[in-house]
């Protein structure tokens, strides 16, 4: 069937940018009437195997006809899309609809035979892989539901590309054919699989940054200073193992070298091959420098270039033509404004940033969006934290700037299965993708630690970042990532405390905590600090200040063998005297004890302990290390004593002991690693979305697209609330109209007595504190006197108007709520009705779909929760129907995403049982769900 080719307008929005399986990118576009050239020669760089693959039979070049049919596509029931890397074709696929018998069709056909074409040079960089998510996805949207293909049995590898993704699908063999047929919806397993080749393709992008071979610096100055000359010093003073070159188009002819660096006008003329390119020349002249390394197959850009979205429209413009340029290459870009990157192994040693100073290898990955806040990290780890010691080192830095193209996704991708990073810390003042980051997130979490701090919660993104808009504030933004297990602090201080911790000492197995030292005051405010944190502390234990090192040894050594004890904290303050302790000796004493008992945290609480700090830490500092033969860099000055540098050195394999200036950093961050482990032993048990008989999925999601053929956006009566709930098993009290007091008495008797009466109006629904509402009225006088008196006060029937329904059992009032968020997905919501949500925000979230075990801590999770289990003596609600409820409404959204809101207030939880007496319902056309279709780049 020949179709005009202006059937439908070209579908831009089938564009998009991948990350391929080596690290590298690719654009995925239509094909179109364009694109006869780039076709043939694409083509004649295809192998003859490959050719006999495709078309079952020798078929050395494509004839007039052939061009014509693989470049006019309808869009609609023929569709070809390619995969170009530097503006040229590398693959192709295209689907053909067909009818039963196999012949080209139209809708309502849901057919389509699929076929792909790889260049030789470019197979086994899953292309392929990627082309057929985008094309499924296309053929999703027009309609189709099933792809068929046709392969030789020889043909392994594209076999391979249809069995491996994960789609239900069968395989017949005939006429020395293989035929595959498979459905196109997304599975489970379709999506593991897309999740999988998703986090081995952005770590392998990120790991070809941060490893480079080789670096060349674009922009080196010829004379000292500046930007670019700053970096070429600071990569050359790391002592990094690669090869590094300098750039710099107005070298004078013959120059060769810059600093002891082979030097060169443009990357063109380097002989050999260039990983990552550090790009510091003026903003208008970096497109220059992009084409340049495209060229020569860079694979990477760090731009420190400032200039683009930071500045105002003009430079987001120039920061959008950035990165679409990068990627015509297939590279990727940390920046623009970035402040550069760090590797501290020692294979790679690479410090291609503007941080004079390189940390000591460690095991703390860092990633900061600010450059000014990734200096005060890296200031604050280099001198132990402003106090806080204990300190191993940094594995990778990145600050990302205005994070145009690699994000804190990607990263979180690297560190994932980094065997150099123990401990994440990140600072983010965005999250462009909070569903994907809280997915991510998650995952990391229950592998390693991951603290975060978040800056601009009360304000605006920076003007360089792309982000979602979201309707949710900050406290939910917080709540789900601590749901998904991140550690949520408030200060880059809260990160480091936390972080160190995490890095150096066991998880706390629960929050019983031992206190011990040589201050009673000390280690009363370490035991108040632990009471305001949640913790269980034990009644500290004073040594007094005449406690000598074997003194501590003994209490710290009966402490950690306490079964009751799952942490310490040692207090400590300086002794004076002859016979005092001296810090070497108690620091060898603490490393000693805890080295017996490596299952649980030892924390130190030191007051102007300068040289106990350093004892502690000796082995674990970040100062800077100085390259051979190059002298340090350390700044000018004496530090605080307590950001000396250490000049002990502690045992090979010691036990690192982090040690606190204040009792409450000490015990904030013991209260964050208690709450962190726990989430770690429950998220090994996440629990399971139940399945209720009773739900009529198919019921609901047939009255769901029958209200929607009505409008966009609706928000259903009070009959169409009830019906699509009843569908899911959540039963709503009838409240019937009573415009006059005869109709609120036969409402009434409708009903059975006892009943209330309610004002409806806007201003008074849900306030009984306003006295809009009259409950156990027994009779009909009792009735026709509070119609009277609600009239009386409030105004006419037509401004309150009022609705009579039956009581419900007393209890407690609570208020469930779901909603689709644009950026976050889903949110269940849920806390006690009135002054507790509405006034203190005394409310828990959950992303869905919830688990039984989920459901469970939701309900507990709220500060008034103790109002549900009996407080001061109260009768004990049912929490196991309340729970149900929940469950019940997560099914619900999680079905039918045309269920954008739902709220259910109030629900009286009673003794036994509960009782809905008011919900509304919202529907409208699902916010597009990028989780579930194929791998993209965010677009620009």
């Amino acid at each position: 069937m020949q179709t005009s080719p202006d059937r439908h307008e070209y579908p831009a929005h089938w564009e998009a940018d991948v990350v391929l399986r080596d690290g590298g990118t690719a654009r995925i576009r239509p094909i179109t009437v364009d694109d006869a050239d780039r076709l043939v020669s694409f083509y004649e760089q295809v192998s003859d195997e490959s050719k006999y693959y495709r078309f079952f039979a020798p078929y050395p070049r494509l004839s007039a006809k052939d061009v014509h049919r693989f470049t006019h596509h309808d869009f609609v029931d023929r569709v070809g899309l390619a995969a170009t890397v530097g503006g040229e074709f590398i693959a192709t696929v295209r689907y053909d609809r067909i009818g039963a018998d196999g012949t080209p069709a139209s809708a309502p056909a849901d057919e389509a035979e699929v076929a792909f074409l790889v260049q030789d040079a470019h197979q086994g960089r899953g292309v392929a892989s990627a082309l057929l998510e985008h094309i499924g996805a296309v053929a999703r949207e027009r309609g189709i539901r099933r792809f068929a293909a046709e392969v030789l049995p020889a043909n392994n590898k594209m076999i391979k590309v249809f069995t491996d993704a994960g789609y239900t699908q069968k395989r017949s063999f005939e006429d020395g054919v293989v035929r595959l047929e498979f459905d196109l919806e997304p599975t489970d397993r379709s999506l593991a699989v897309q999740y999988a080749r998703e986090h081995r393709a952005e770590a392998r992008s990120v790991q070809r940054l941060l490893a480079p071979g080789s670096v060349a610096v674009v922009g080196a100055g010829r004379t000292p200073g500046g930007v670019g000359r700053s970096v070429l010093g600071n990569i050359r003073d790391a002592g990094y193992s690669g090869r590094l070159y300098a750039v710099n188009k107005a070298l004078p002819e013959g120059q060769k070298e810059l600093d002891g660096v082979p030097a060169h006008r443009s990357v063109r003329d380097i002989d050999g091959p260039v990983d990552l390119a550090v790009v510091a020349v003026p903003a208008e002249h970096v497109p220059e420098v992009v084409t340049e390394c495209g060229e020569h197959g860079v694979q990477g850009l760090v731009v420190v270039s400032a200039g683009y979205a930071e500045s105002g429209p003009e430079g987001r413009e120039r920061q959008r033509a950035l990165v679409r340029h990068a990627r015509t290459y297939g590279m990727r870009i940390i920046g623009p404004n970035a402040f550069g990157i760090i590797n501290t192994s020692p294979r790679v040693r690479l410090n291609a940033s503007l941080a004079p100073e390189v940390p000591r290898p460690g095991r703390i990955g860092l990633f900061a969006q600010s450059g000014a806040i990734g200096i005060a990290l890296l200031s604050r780890l280099h001198r132990r934290g402003g106090g806080v010691t204990g300190v191993t080192g940094v594995s990778t830095f990145v600050s990302s700037g205005n994070r145009a193209d690699v994000s804190g996704n990607d990263v979180l991708q690297y560190w994932y299965e980094d065997p150099d990073t123990d401990v994440v810390l990140m600072y983010l003042e965005s999250i462009g993708n909070p569903r994907k980051f809280t997915r991510l997130a998650r995952r990391t979490a229950a592998a390693k630690p991951l603290v975060v701090v978040q800056g601009a919660r009360h304000a605006a993104a920076p003007q360089g970042h792309a982000v979602r808009a979201t309707r949710l504030p900050h406290a939910t933004v917080s709540a789900l990532l601590r749901q998904a297990g991140v550690i949520r602090v408030d200060t880059i201080t809260e990160l480091v405390d936390a972080g160190l911790l995490l890095d150096r000492q066991p998880l706390p197995a629960g929050p019983r905590v031992a206190i011990l030292g040589n201050s009673e005051s000390l280690g009363l405010l370490t035991y108040d600090a632990c009471l305001a944190e949640g913790l269980r502390p034990h009644p500290p234990q004073d040594l007094t200040t005449a406690a000598s090192a074997a003194d501590f040894h003994a209490a710290l050594s009966r402490a950690l063998a306490d079964d009751r004890c799952d942490a310490v904290v040692v207090t400590a303050i300086p002794a004076v005297g002859e016979g005092s302790v001296g810090d070497a000796a108690l620091a060898q004493a603490l490393r000693s004890a805890s080295a017996a008992a490596p299952a649980k945290p030892v924390l130190v609480v030191h007051v102007e302990l300068g040289g106990l700090a350093e004892a502690l830490s000796a082995a674990a500092s970040t100062a800077p290390q100085a390259a051979a033969g190059t002298p340090s860099q350390t700044a000018p000055g004496p530090a605080p004593v307590e950001e000396r540098l250490p000049t002990t050195e502690a045992p090979e394999g010691a036990r690192l002991i982090p040690a606190y200036p204040a009792a409450e950093r000490a015990v904030r961050a013991l209260g964050q690693a208690v709450t962190y482990a726990q989430w770690r032993r429950d998220a090994s048990d996440p629990g399971k979305v139940p399945e209720y008989e009773d739900i009529d999925e198919k019921g609901a999601a047939a009255l769901i697209d029958g209200l929607l053929t009505r409008g966009q956006g609706l928000t259903l009566g009070t009959d169409e609330t009830c019906d699509l709930l009843g569908h899911y098993g959540v039963q709503v009290h009838r409240a019937l109209p009573a415009p006059t007091p005869d109709a609120a008495a036969e409402a009434a008797r409708t009903l059975g007595y006892p009943v209330a009466l309610k004002a409806t109006a806007p201003h008074l629904r849900h306030r009984a504190d306003l006295g809009g509402v009259r409950l156990d009225l027994a009779g009909e006088d009792q009735l026709r006197q509070a119609y009277a008196e609600l009239t009386e006060q409030f105004g006419a029937p037509e401004e309150l108007r009022p609705v009579v329904q039956r009581m419900a059992p007393r209890g407690v009032d609570v208020v469930v709520r779901a909603v689709i968020d644009p950026a976050a997905g889903a949110v269940l919501s849920f806390g006690l009705a009135g002054a507790a949500s509405q006034l203190l925000g005394d409310t828990a979230h959950r992303l869905i779909p919830v688990t039984d075990r989920e459901a469970t801590s939701l309900v507990r999770s709220i500060r008034t929760a103790p109002l549900l289990f009996g407080w001061r003596g109260s009768a004990p609600a049912d929490t196991r129907a309340l729970e149900e409820l929940l469950l019940r409404v997560s099914r619900l959204v999680d079905d039918h995403p045309e269920v954008v809101a739902v709220t259910l207030e109030p629900v009286v939880v009673a003794s036994h049982g509960l009782s809905v007496l008011g919900a509304s319902v919202r529907l409208a056309p699902p916010p597009a769900r990028d989780d579930l279709g194929p791998r993209t780049l965010p677009a620009y």
